[in-house]
């Protein structure tokens, strides 16, 4: 059974075609033509590397008509960092998103995993359950439930089975350098003062790694319906900031409240993940501190 993984090449993209290769599973990687792919260094011999924009229709046709893929895990999105969440280009998105559902369908598969966002969901101060309603705030988390809402309509009429993940937080290995994480490892690796908000927000956070394991597990049950991909635990910034200080053994260079808190940023996202626990069978394999721990070292090898 071939399953095949849209955005391969990108940070979530990456770590399910290293977990589906723990499974034994044979896998079929679609990626941009021409686009760098570090994320994949050390597994591309073992994989099929397709190569196509969801854009070009026709290319992407032929590409499934060859491969046949019995299951899909769809993480392609655009995702530039700064720039996603207002962009139109997420409109492209979910055009060549519902395109891709049609010719999957045509070439045989069977089921169908898409990768949502917990900013679909209406922000509260308690836990986000699957049945939370929904009112997405930027073009990006409206287009990916846009996406979902067709999906979940259209993929029972094509024959196929559908199912919706909706991501927290995540960090972890081949993380974007801009992002928190990796960018506080990287200044308190070099001695230098990592400046942040107050830290009073409190998140929902998984390592990427668990965060695969979960879309994998959807996957291979053929699961249908919304599940958050989540680890259920919250954690403040500050808690998550001076965790990284005391494993890196320079919590005196964390500046709390060095910036103003962002507007639109909610002070509570934190999900509820028992459906995938119970339904998929799937429990993390990292707390956050070991996680972090994980990243650190991920960071130190890395450079």
């Amino acid at each position: 059974m071939t399953v095949l993984v849209t955005g391969a090449a990108g940070f979530v993209g990456s770590h399910v075609v290293r977990q589906l290769l723990e499974q034994n599973k044979d896998v079929a990687a679609l990626v941009r033509p021409g686009s760098p792919r570090p994320r994949l260094h050390g597994v591309e011999a073992r994989i099929q590397i397709l190569e196509g924009d969801l854009q070009d229709t026709e290319t992407i046709a032929a590409l499934l008509d060859e491969t046949k893929p019995e299951a899909c895990i769809h993480t392609a999105w655009y995702a530039e960092p700064g720039k996603y969440l207002p962009s139109p280009k997420n409109l492209d998105s979910l055009r060549a998103s519902l395109r891709l559902l049609e010719e999957l369908a045509r070439a045989g598969c069977k089921h169908v995993v898409g990768v949502g966002t917990c900013f679909e969901y209406e922000m509260a101060d308690k836990p986000l359950r699957e049945d939370s309603p929904t009112k997405p705030f930027t073009l990006y988390a409206a287009s990916k439930l846009a996406f979902m809402l067709v999906a979940a309509q259209r993929a029972p009429q094509l024959g196929m089975g559908f199912a919706w993940a909706r991501l927290f937080y995540l960090y972890g290995p081949y993380e974007d350098d801009i992002r928190l994480v990796p960018a506080a490892i990287k200044a308190l690796t070099e001695g230098r003062e990592f400046k942040a908000s107050d830290g009073a927000m409190v998140r929902d956070y998984l390592h990427v790694a668990d965060v695969a394991s979960g879309l994998c597990a959807v996957s291979e049950q053929r699961l249908e319906g919304a599940f958050n991909v989540c680890s259920g635990e919250a954690a403040t910034i500050a808690g998550l900031m001076q965790t990284l200080g005391e494993l890196l053994g320079r919590p005196e260079l964390i500046r709390l409240g060095a910036f103003p808190k962002r507007d639109w940023d909610p002070m509570y996202v934190c999900g509820v993940s028992s459906r995938l626990r119970t339904e998929a069978r799937w429990s993390p394999r990292y707390a956050l501190r070991e996680g972090l721990a994980n990243m650190i070292e991920w960071c130190k090898g890395a450079t």
